[in-house]
């Protein structure tokens, strides 16, 4: 496909609602008001800023800019801006670690998107309303447990990704996030401020934002890093796509720094949502991933207005993941439309449904394969360690390395649209701090 035809966003504003969409993903909603309970509030959060901004953003930056250089899929993109700089068509392995590690997250994220449908469902129909938390817990362990159920939620869930992404970047993708992510804002205010009125919202902000550096050990500092990176979808090729359909008067800095703002207001607005339900109630606070499945349902079961504020909550948590699995399932198709015969519905289609087909086993880990193991991990959990611990480092690692010691200087202080002493700084993180940080990582998570 020529830079002639290939597709642009619209507007510098859907863009940046597009990449803040695949950046707000479960992971905000549900990792991070967790990670934050249990690492020392506010000394958390200000080391995950300080990660975000060393490592994430000039990482982030690096793959619009290397994806808008290409105009192309990911693949394609490395091994045509590779030979324009006159190094090996081999980067293109970059690209392909990129779009591989989209299409296994997808797969398995398409499998929680389905949770959340289900307890969206499960707040309408008043599943949750008198519930003590064994009750919630057995409603829980028994979804996991039944693969029916788990397979028709996984395959609704994947079939609207589908339909949006066959769409097109402006109908599909943009149409999308601009219906989504508003709708996703005004959901996070209401719920905002409701835990206003429980009496226990300045609780929740103090402990949001009050330090205590006594929980900041190795491994906290460790995970504030892995977030950072995970949360912004680098390593995934999915921002090296969206920067495919980038034009050049886009500033990429100023962009990203939009969008890294969004994402963490985000991420601490869901814990200014979530905490003070949870303290009102009384509920463990550090109960990991369960807090968002097992933990919140108790209290909206038994509370004035749970039933509502629960629906509210759950469409919340299915608009943020409809918006990451969108940017999961883009790279993987384009890379189809423009590498195959295929035209774009077609190649979304064939994307989502392989990727579904993965999820089947991923899903069917947590009941009738559950004695299916793989170095000790079920399928669901293999697949994400695979991703997170060794795919999503190793491709923003090697994105980072090539653009900072492969491609000519001067044309990347073009691209970013530097001065000397903005550059010399740009150089320093992109050469020596980020790399150093995602290698940090990846041989701790070893």
């Amino acid at each position: 496909m020529s830079k002639a035809n290939h597709a642009q966003w619209s507007s510098r504003f859907s863009f940046i609602l597009a990449a803040t969409g695949s950046a707000v993903g479960l992971g905000n909603i549900w990792k991070f008001p967790y990670m934050v309970g249990q690492s020392g509030g506010a000394a958390f959060v200000l080391v995950y800023l300080l990660c975000i901004f060393l490592i994430g953003l000039p990482i982030l930056v690096t793959e619009w800019m290397l994806g808008r250089r290409g105009q192309s899929n990911p693949v394609t993109t490395m091994s045509k801006v590779a030979h324009s700089a006159g190094r090996t068509r081999a980067w293109a392995l970059v690209g392909v670690s990129g779009v591989l590690g989209a299409f296994l997250i997808l797969s398995f994220y398409s499998v929680i998107g389905g949770w959340s449908l289900y307890y969206t469902l499960g707040s309408v129909t008043g599943d949750f309303s008198g519930q003590t938390a064994e009750g919630i817990g057995s409603l829980f362990e028994g979804m996991l447990g039944n693969p029916g159920l788990l397979l028709m939620w996984h395959s609704v869930f994947m079939l609207v990704v589908i339909l949006i992404v066959a769409r097109g970047v402006t109908k599909g993708l943009e149409g999308a996030v601009n219906i989504m992510m508003p709708a996703l804002a005004v959901l996070l205010l209401v719920l905002v401020g409701y835990g206003m009125t429980t009496g226990h919202f300045g609780e929740a902000v103090t402990y949001l934002f009050s330090p205590d550096w006594s929980k900041l050990t190795g491994e906290t500092v460790l995970a504030a890093l892995g977030h950072a990176f995970f949360t912004l979808s680098l390593g995934m090729g999915i921002m090296l796509a969206y920067g495919s359909y980038l034009g050049k008067e886009v500033n990429l800095i100023k962009t990203a720094r939009t969008v890294v703002i969004m994402d963490t207001v985000i991420a601490l607005g869901a814990g200014l949502a979530i905490f003070p339900i949870v303290f009102a109630n009384q509920l463990d606070l550090a109960s990991g991933p369960s807090l968002i499945f097992v933990t919140l349902p108790v209290a909206f079961g038994n509370m004035t207005g749970g039933a509502i504020l629960g629906l509210m909550f759950f469409v919340l948590l299915t608009f943020a993941a409809l918006t990451s699995a969108i940017s999961l399932l883009e790279p993987v198709t384009e890379f189809l439309e423009e590498r195959t015969p295929l035209s774009r519905a077609p190649s979304a289609i064939v994307a989502g449904l392989a990727a579904w087909l993965l999820g089947v086993a991923a899903l069917l880990s947590f009941n009738l394969w559950s004695g299916v193991t793989f170095f000790d991990l079920g399928i669901f959990d293999l697949l994400d360690k695979l991703t997170s611990k060794f795919m999503l480092p190793l491709t923003g690692l090697g994105a980072v390395v090539f653009a900072a010691w492969f491609l000519s200087k001067e044309e990347v202080r073009a691209e970013l649209e530097l001065g000397d002493t903005g550059f010399g700084l740009w150089t320093l993180l992109t050469r020596f701090v980020a790399p150093i940080g995602v290698l940090v990582v990846f041989f701790a998570s070893l």
